[in-house]
């Protein structure tokens, strides 16, 4: 059991902040896994619905006000009130993992990108021979139409959000931009413009804040587009992901808040909710309102250093413990049979493309290895989720952690691979999960005097096996692996079936010709189409890409070598 140098904050705190009083999750009912057959299908409305997908970046769990958040979201927090609250819904803990189970709905170990994100330099992305939401979206007739923050690699133009399914896209490629002048260096002096329409770079946009400029281009969308035609709108803010920066307008409530990027951070918060509010005004000007469905969800945990809070859960951005992947989630929609309630069903991001592309009618049978399932029954009338477990995930390229070995884990896994899985009531952690304190509000980055309430976990360092039962324990601090022996083992069993399944991770090298200064100072497609595709060059083994000896040799094939291996020494632990 972890030692915890306790602060300011105990038990009774908790109860104070009122989180305690939470109707926390409740046991799932057992059922097939996703893993053993395809997705399970439940009924639809009779029209199909206009769907609007708002994904926000880094949001913390506290961080929105029916949370018990300081930051203002009078928009999310009624959205919220009047549809449906999702408190048992699960993302992934950094960016390119939980989009790409967004749009796939296949867990990362089915897609290869199960390690770190891609980066802007990497001749990667997701596969092109996934077919996506928006794909079969658009198979089921609906005009599809993404704006915001991509993240799922655009190394060749097959691999542009317009070649992957949307009609439109405005935003940006890569993960890391400036709000205005939407510039993004990926190191020292690689530094690129990474904003676009469509195909093309949109140097005329510069100077507009992401966020409100987002906003304004679904505005413009609803309102050229016929109501009487489905429409699906994936609205993927920057906000708020770092750098921290914001409208001064929308700083000055906050400007008694102490810590500085807590003050910016929740600026940023509520400059998002005001842009949600401009889109749901936009629904019902211009006819869509009475037929639609509003999705919000959360990317992963905060990053509780850049003035994002997952309190009272433990961890944050980048981990496996509950701050890392449990999410902001709710739907909002007069469709909805049953309203205005909390469902504490068991929900995974990869749910949401059996369960929207069923809403638009379209066809999911042969959507074969989907990992998804239908989860529209539990959101509209409460019945129990089809879901039973989530993979977390299983890194194989993540450092192992150095008290790991197979003799821990009873003989049928290693339990110093990075690995976590939730089954029921109980979640299992191997490996390094990652950091693992429990940090309260305002004990943030750059603010000496207040870090005497983070409580501190020391024996991290030591395990590398943790049991938890997340039902009765959604703080994790009480580890059950030394109790439950034959809970462990069973976990552990499922753990091997899933890795039994999974396909070699998709992590090359950085390419050198991805340097925005060889491409006219923005980021964007370097490989030319005729260029050997990384599916085709690179075979599984061990668990990464080799070099395929059958392919010709390009011109720069040791450079790339010698950067495969660099990167999987340095870059393992980069997020």
């Amino acid at each position: 059991m972890a030692v915890h140098a306790l602060t300011g904050f105990s038990l009774v705190s908790l109860l104070s902040f009122g989180y305690m009083s939470w109707d926390w999750v409740k046991p799932a009912v057992l059922g097939d896994s996703p893993g053993d057959e395809p997705a399970k299908l439940q009924g639809t409305p009779s029209r199909p619905p206009h769907i609007i997908f708002i994904l926000t970046d880094d949001q913390g769990f506290h961080d929105v006000g029916y949370h018990g958040s300081d930051i203002q979201t009078p928009t999310l927090d009624r959205l919220a009130a009047e549809g449906v609250k999702l408190e048992n819904y699960y993302i992934q803990p950094i960016c390119t993992p939980s989009r790409s189970q967004l749009i796939t709905g296949r867990y990362q170990i089915h897609t290869g990108l199960q390690h770190s994100i891609i980066r802007p330099r990497q001749p990667n992305c997701l596969p092109l021979h996934q077919v996506t939401l928006p794909q079969k979206l658009q198979e089921a007739g609906y005009s599809t139409h993404m704006v915001g923050k991509w993240h799922l690699g655009f190394y060749k133009k097959e691999c542009l959000p317009t070649r992957r399914g949307f009609d439109t896209f405005l935003g940006s490629l890569t993960g890391n931009v400036d709000y205005y002048s939407y510039d993004n260096c990926d190191g020292p002096g690689v530094c690129g413009f990474d904003l676009h329409e469509g195909e093309n770079v949109a140097w005329d946009q510069a100077g507009k804040y992401s966020t409100l400029l987002y906003a304004q281009r679904v505005n413009q969308i609803l309102a050229s587009h016929n109501p009487q035609q489905p429409i699906f709108i994936y609205v993927a803010f920057q906000a708020v992901h770092t750098p921290l920066q914001s409208p001064r307008e929308y700083i000055y409530p906050y400007r008694g808040m102490g810590n500085v990027a807590r003050r910016k951070y929740a600026a940023m918060v509520t400059c998002m909710d005001a842009a949600v509010k401009n889109i749901t005004r936009a629904l019902k000007k211009y006819g869509y309102y009475s037929n639609s469905v509003i999705v919000f969800s959360s990317d992963n945990g905060g990053q509780t250093f850049s003035g994002g809070s997952n309190w009272p859960l433990r961890g944050r951005k980048g981990t496996y413990w509950e701050g890392g992947v449990r999410g902001l989630g709710f739907v909002h929609s007069p469709l909805i049979k049953k309203k205005r309630r909390t469902s504490r069903a068991l929900m995974h991001i990869t749910d949401w493309y059996p369960t929207l592309v069923k809403l638009a009618g379209g066809n999911i049978s042969s959507a074969e290895g989907l990992d998804g399932y239908d989860v529209w029954g539990a959101i509209s009338e409460g019945k129990e989720s089809p879901r039973t477990e989530i993979l977390h995930n299983i890194d194989p390229l993540y450092n192992l952690a150095k008290s790991g070995s197979l003799e821990e884990g009873q003989g049928v896994w290693n339990t110093a691979v990075q690995a976590s899985i939730r089954v029921k009531d109980f979640k299992l952690l191997t490996g390094d999960p990652g950091y693992s304190d429990w940090i309260p509000p305002q004990t943030l980055t750059n603010f000496p005097g207040s870090w005497w309430n983070l409580e501190r976990h020391t024996d991290g360092a030591r395990k590398s096996l943790w049991l938890f039962n997340i039902t009765a324990d959604p703080f994790e601090r009480h580890d059950l692996s030394s109790s439950k022996p034959e809970v462990v083992k069973e976990l552990l069993i499922r753990l091997g079936y899933y890795n039994r399944t999974a396909i070699p991770v998709r992590y090359p090298a950085e390419d050198p010709r991805g340097n925005p200064e060889l491409n006219g100072g923005a980021w964007g497609p370097w490989a030319s189409e005729d260029d050997d595709d990384e599916e085709e060059n690179w075979i599984g083994k061990g668990g990464e890409y080799i070099k395929n000896p059958k392919k010709k040799k390009c011109k720069i094939c040791k450079l790339r070598s010698f950067f495969r291996k660099l990167n999987t020494r340095l870059m393992s632990n980069r997020i």
